[in-house]
């Protein structure tokens, strides 16, 4: 019998992390103008059990819901928007496993994640290839798999010691989910993610030679957990409602200690100053209807993972279309939002609040990186599709070089 993760008490849970959270908001701004590599907070995180949060209680996890889980992630994303994304496709992962039977095999990987080993991403090939197309190739031999290809966008691997790679069967020409462990010599990662956004994600480009994978560790795309894409979208939009936080965070915070005013400004000193009071509160109010909004949205993805255990496909296939139809709205909205809340910042400002030292401008850049994921506008007319005509938005989709 399958075990629900449903819940536990949040507030344990982020007492639990909040002390690292803190300790990693502290050398926020140091790595991100040093480009430093999160490699210590990731170590900090896999130390506290991080990677579990999701893993039942009776499997040795913390058994969290996943209105919690994007609610912690959410938090730190505050500290540093970075790590959500780094750990994206680990928490992909063991969701797709809490979707599987109960089994010895799964048990395997509760027990790694317990240990603190995490997963990484290689899903996306960039280039020549195809619309369509996977040029990562697994060939099955006798002492299990053999993978060969490259991957982009390879988020969280640089930390990873297993990567997620989406796959094509030699034998078959099936697509499949490859498991790699990337200690060994046919994993190449590289840090060569040249973004102007969360630079620090770990998201460069991935190279297989001959890589070994265990015979049990290459699934059939087919059965993989039905609300992913929904998913995947929502660590992104708990990443963009913690940058909001810390939008509202850093300028509440710079305005109380700015002491310069204007000759026509309003006050002795800007935190008397009405107009500057004003735009601190329309920050702080789109940061509050962005993380509102994400959380509303988090209840439909719970619904659809409580619905696997269904024989109802007609029920499943129902809460899955709100589950991804709910993802969708949050996107186009709190993307418009959060990138707002970091340019209206400034107007709480002054020029030096502009200096590369206080760093303020990754909020804007991280913001408009993470929404450049998943293009908005594909998703607004999916919405627009769905309620106008009753088309299940989309689900599945792939990106290559296209035919014009």
């Amino acid at each position: 019998m399958s075990l629900l993760a449903t819940g536990t008490d949040y507030e344990a849970l982020a007492a639990h992390f909040r002390p690292i959270f803190a300790r990693i908001a502290e050398g926020t701004v140091a790595r991100e103008r040093e480009r430093i590599l999160p490699h210590q907070p990731i170590s900090w995180l896999k130390a506290a059990g991080f990677g579990t949060v999701r893993i039942p209680k009776e499997k040795g996890g913390w058994g969290a819901s996943l209105p919690q889980l994007f609610q912690l992630l959410t938090e730190l994303a505050e500290a540093d928007s970075n790590l959500p994304q780094a750990l994206r496709a680990h928490f992909a992962f063991v969701e797709d496993r809490l979707n599987q039977p109960d089994s010895a095999e799964r048990d395997r990987w509760f027990g790694r994640f317990i240990d603190g080993e995490l997963v990484g991403s290689g899903w996306t090939e960039i280039g020549t290839v195809k619309l369509g197309d996977v040029i990562t190739r697994v060939t099955p031999g006798e002492s299990g798999w053999t993978l060969s290809g490259e991957k982009f966008y390879s988020t969280g691997t640089l930390f990873a010691d297993w990567i997620d790679v989406y796959a094509r069967r030699n034998d078959n020409q099936g697509d499949v989910i490859a498991l790699v462990n990337t200690h060994q010599p046919g994993v190449t990662r590289e840090d060569d993610w040249d973004g102007f956004g969360q630079r620090l994600t770990g998201s460069g480009t991935t190279r297989f030679a001959n890589a070994h994978v265990e015979q049990e560790h290459v699934y059939d795309f087919a059965i993989r957990f039905r609300y992913q894409t929904a998913f995947y979208q929502h660590v992104l939009l708990a990443t963009l409602a913690g940058i909001g936080r810390a939008v509202a965070r850093d300028g509440a915070q710079a305005v109380a200690a700015r002491n310069r005013v204007y000759s026509h400004g309003n006050g002795g000193a800007a935190r008397q100053d009405a107009q500057i009071l004003q735009v601190i509160g329309e920050i702080t109010s789109l940061a509050f209807a962005v993380e509102a909004t994400v959380i509303r949205a988090t209840h439909s993805l719970q619904s659809a993972y409580v619905a696997h255990l269904s024989s109802d496909e007609a029920q499943v296939a129902a809460v899955n279309v709100q589950a991804e139809a709910e993802a969708g709205q949050a996107q186009v909205i709190v993307s418009e939002l959060v990138t707002r809340a970091s340019t209206e910042l400034f107007n709480a400002l002054g020029a030096s609040d502009t200096r590369v030292s206080k760093a303020l401008d990754r909020h804007w850049r991280n913001a408009r990186t993470v929404s450049s994921h998943n293009p908005v506008v594909y998703k607004a007319r999916d919405i627009g599709d769905w309620k106008v005509n009753g088309t299940p938005p989309t689900g599945i989709w792939q990106i290559g070089r296209g035919e014009g």
